[in-house]
C-alpha cells in the first residue's frame, strides 16, 4: 500500500523500457512515475483510476498514462489471469531535443496531448498489433516501430483520461491516505458509503477529508463515488443483457432507479437502455 512514488526499472543499455505483465492481477497500489506509460490490456477486465477519473477496461483496452499523473488498475476478482503490455519513456528517452527535429514534426503533438492521457476511439486493433511486436523484436527495431505507434497516436480519435494536472509527485502520507480511501471505496461502493467513517479510516475530521480530497482528486468523495457505480453499471449493461435496468441500479449501489438513470444520463450522455445497445467506441 505504501508504494509512492514508483520507480520502473530500467535494464542496463535500454532506453525505451518494454514491460510484460502476466499474474493474477495487476498492480493495484495507486502509483506516478515520471514516465509516460502506454499500455494494452492483452487479457484483464477492471477499472483503471486515474487522476480525478474512472475508467473500466477489458481485453484490448490501449492506454496513453501521463507522466507523474496517480494511477492504478483494479483488476476483478473474477477475473484469474491478467496480461498487459508495456512502454515506458520519456520526451528525452532517444536523446535530448530529438523529438525536436523537423523531421520528427508529426510526433510532437503526441507529447502536447499526453499530460492528459487518453485511450484510442478508433483504430484499435492496428494499435494493439504494434504493441504485441515489441517483446519480440530487437532494440533498432522497436525504436523504428515506436515511431510508427506515436504516429499513429497522433491520428487516432481520443478520449482524455483525466483533466486534472499534477504539478508534482503525490507525497507519501498524501498518497497512503488516497490509496486507503479508494480501497474501501472500490470494496463498498455497492452500500451505503458514510463521509464520516471515511474520513475515519484516514484519521482525519470530515471538512478536513473533504478538502483533502477534493484537492487531489479535483471532485468530492460522492462525486467520485457515483462515478465509479456508473462505470460499474455500465460493465454490466454490456455484460448482462438478461438483467433488468433496476437489478443493474441496485447492483451498482442505487437506491433509486429514477436517480440512477439521471446520474447516468448526466455522465454518459444516453439512457442505461441505449448504453446497452451502443457501440462502446461510441460512447464518450
Amino acid at each position: 500500500m505504501k508504494v509512492r512514488p514508483f520507480q520502473i526499472l530500467k535494464p542496463r543499455d535500454e532506453n525505451l523500457i518494454v514491460q510484460v505483465d502476466r499474474s493474477k492481477g495487476f498492480y493495484n497500489h495507486l502509483h506516478q512515475h515520471a514516465e509516460i506509460q502506454l499500455s494494452l490490456i492483452v487479457q484483464g477486465q477492471g477499472k483503471l483510476l486515474i487522476g480525478d477519473s474512472i475508467h473500466r477496461f477489458s481485453d484490448g483496452d490501449f492506454f496513453a498514462i501521463g507522466p507523474n499523473c496517480p494511477h492504478l488498475f483494479r483488476s476483478d476478482r473474477l477475473r484469474k489471469n491478467t496480461h498487459m503490455i508495456s512502454l515506458f519513456f520519456t520526451e528525452r528517452t532517444l536523446g535530448e531535443g530529438f523529438f525536436e527535429l523537423s523531421d520528427l514534426k508529426e510526433a510532437r503533438p503526441f507529447f502536447e496531448m499526453i499530460p492528459d492521457g487518453f485511450r484510442p476511439l478508433d483504430n484499435q486493433t492496428e494499435i494493439a498489433e504494434l504493441m504485441h511486436q515489441f517483446p519480440k523484436i530487437s532494440k533498432l527495431s522497436r525504436i523504428i516501430l515506436f515511431l510508427r505507434l506515436l504516429k499513429l497516436c497522433c491520428q487516432v480519435d481520443k478520449k482524455p483520461l483525466t483533466q486534472f494536472k499534477y504539478h508534482k509527485q503525490t507525497g507519501l502520507l498524501a498518497g497512503e491516505r488516497l490509496q486507503v480511501v479508494f480501497d474501501y471505496v472500490l470494496h463498498n461502493f455497492q452500500n451505503e458509503v458514510k463521509l464520516e467513517s471515511v474520513a475515519l479510516l484516514v484519521h482525519m475530521t470530515p471538512n478536513a477529508f473533504c478538502k483533502f480530497f477534493k484537492q487531489r482528486t479535483n471532485k468530492t468523495l460522492f462525486q467520485f463515488l457515483i462515478e465509479l457505480r456508473i462505470e460499474h453499471a455500465g460493465q454490466l449493461l454490456k455484460k448482462h443483457s438478461d438483467f433488468s435496468i433496476a437489478e443493474i441500479a441496485e447492483q451498482s449501489g442505487f437506491q433509486s432507479i429514477s436517480n440512477f438513470n439521471r446520474k447516468f444520463k448526466a455522465i454518459k450522455g444516453i439512457s442505461p437502455s441505449q448504453y446497452a445497445t451502443r457501440d462502446e467506441l461510441f460512447v464518450l
